[in-house]
């Protein structure tokens, strides 16, 4: 057992990882301003001395994380950060990741009740863009993280209840396993069949939510984030141990 979450911990920070370190300080520092545009792609891959795609997938997940928006033909810029953010500690091992997945079956299944009675057409425009925008990243051999993320925060906005964002912008990504974990090192199952999948469960929540049924937007949720649970548990080699 010690033997496999050694091998899920990675030794060493990726450079998508190091790029996401090094602009998250920068922008905690007021190097980058709230309001302020990010450097171009260009100026990011010669300042950190990394290609483009490292940066994109740096962007895509300070974009996941709320600390950045992009606006399509204008450029990348700072979001306001949120006060008193919310510390988790570090999420690096397989148990830490199925304990916040524990959390967010508790939180999720009902802010997907709430957003099923309280969300906007436009809202659910928005969810349905993050649903088509997964399966188009995965074709593309992407993470769909971004995608992911903005799914569920979408979610959580059409509760109309400001806690529930708040709550989730904090804990940003690290709601999201793959983020924290290199899933290659412990499962043969890889995307894009496994995020496909994934992307399937996201729709049968959003099909709940469109038809302002709450108890069936209730059990997609629970359904696909128990799913995601048992998936890494399995992957793992994890018994239950209750």
């Amino acid at each position: 057992m010690d033997s496999v979450l050694q091998m899920a911990a990675p030794k060493r920070r990726s450079l998508a990882e190091t790029a996401v370190a090094e602009i998250t300080a920068r922008i905690h520092n007021g190097v980058y301003r709230p309001g302020e545009k990010l450097p171009t792609e260009p100026q990011f891959m010669a300042d950190l001395g990394v290609s483009r795609t490292v940066v994109r997938e740096a962007v895509s997940r300070l974009q996941a994380a709320g600390l950045v928006e992009t606006k399509h033909g204008i450029g990348t810029f700072v979001l306001e950060t949120p006060g008193s953010p919310l510390d988790i500690g570090n999420v690096m091992t397989i148990r830490d990741v199925l304990a916040m997945l524990e959390l967010r079956i508790s939180l999720e299944t009902e802010a997907a009740a709430l957003a099923a009675t309280r969300r906007t057409e436009a809202q659910l425009a928005e969810m349905r863009q993050a649903v088509t925008d997964f399966d188009a990243d995965v074709d593309a051999e992407h993470s769909g993280i971004a995608a992911d993320f903005r799914f569920h925060l979408q979610i959580a906005l059409a509760t109309g209840n400001r806690y529930f964002e708040t709550v989730f912008r904090n804990l940003g990504t690290s709601t999201i396993p793959r983020t924290r974990l290199d899933m290659a090192r412990i499962s043969l199952e890889q995307s894009p069949r496994y995020l496909h999948r994934t992307n399937l469960e996201h729709q049968a929540i959003l099909e709940g939510i469109a038809r302002k049924d709450p108890e069936a937007a209730r059990a997609a949720m629970r359904m696909h984030l128990s799913n995601s649970r048992e998936r890494l548990r399995h992957a793992a080699g994890i018994v239950d141990e209750a």
